[in-house]
């Protein structure tokens, strides 16, 4: 073999242009700019109705001027409240119900069918069914962002538990481990991944719940800022309640991703 072939035989394998890390974080950033510049021109030159689409920068203003709101405050920690409440509520329940519809057959057979149909129920009609029951306290969003965090997480927990590998279970029984032993040492870790999944569409899922419960029938949280924004006509202010909420969404993504990589750590990304 000649010194050429030895050197393209070691020469490290160039990382493909999409996982580069200036593109990763170069291109969104270079889509945000043109998207806000297009809409700015948009509104400013009067093709759009600034009343209906304001300019990124009354909406910019908009933001710093909540940011200086006590009332604003106190809105972001009512709705941080519903959403985790409601996401630890639901994923935990998912979670327990989950497992036991993933391991015990007779579970699945009896009750997975009553879990998907009230998953095919419109959780908006439930909205005002909640606020019936519990009131137009914390409650009724809590239980809406819980019911809407839930299915995700069952959903996940049975398909990681049915593609663990069989003669990794046998293995383990094999070597003379007990059923909860190869349960916590080998089909939980194996379904863990796939359980994340769903675990991190279940707390951006319980933002969104809360949200759409305070829109129905709220006194007190980001939604109803939205919806008294709009009242009012400060559509850049709504707009600068839902850049918030986009920018809480991202952050509570990024936090479970973070979670998983700690809790995960064998699984490489």
């Amino acid at each position: 073999m000649s010194a050429t072939h030895v050197q393209n035989a070691v020469r490290p394998l160039e990382v493909p242009l999409y996982q580069r890390k200036t593109v990763r974080i170069g291109l969104p950033i270079l889509i945000l700019l043109i998207t806000c510049l297009s809409w700015e021109g948009l509104s400013r030159s009067g093709v759009v109705n600034p009343i209906t689409l304001p300019p990124i920068s009354a909406i910019a203003f908009a933001f710093f001027e909540l940011l200086g709101k006590r009332f604003f405050w106190e809105a972001v920690i009512v709705t941080l409240q519903e959403t985790m409440l409601g996401f630890v509520i639901g994923a935990s329940v998912g979670l327990v119900i989950g497992a036991m519809t993933g391991t015990f057959p007779m579970f699945r057979v009896a009750l997975f069918p009553f879990i998907v149909a009230f998953q095919n129920t419109p959780r908006v009609a439930l909205a005002p069914v909640f606020l019936t029951w519990f009131g137009f306290g914390m409650t009724s969003k809590v239980v809406m962002a819980a019911v809407i965090c839930f299915f995700p997480v069952v959903i996940n927990t049975v398909a990681g538990l049915a593609a663990v590998d069989q003669n990794g279970r046998l293995l383990y029984k094999t070597l003379g481990a007990s059923t909860r032993q190869t349960f916590f040492k080998f089909t939980l870790p194996s379904a863990a991944p796939i359980t994340f999944a769903g675990i991190k569409t279940a707390l951006t899922l319980a933002l969104l719940g809360a949200i759409v419960a305070e829109f129905v029938g709220g006194s007190e949280g980001l939604g109803v800022l939205v919806k008294e924004f709009n009242f009012q006509l400060r559509v850049d202010m709504a707009f600068a309640v839902i850049l918030v909420l986009a920018s809480i969404g991202l952050i509570l993504y990024g936090l479970i991703e973070i979670a998983e990589r700690k809790i995960i750590f064998w699984v490489k990304k």
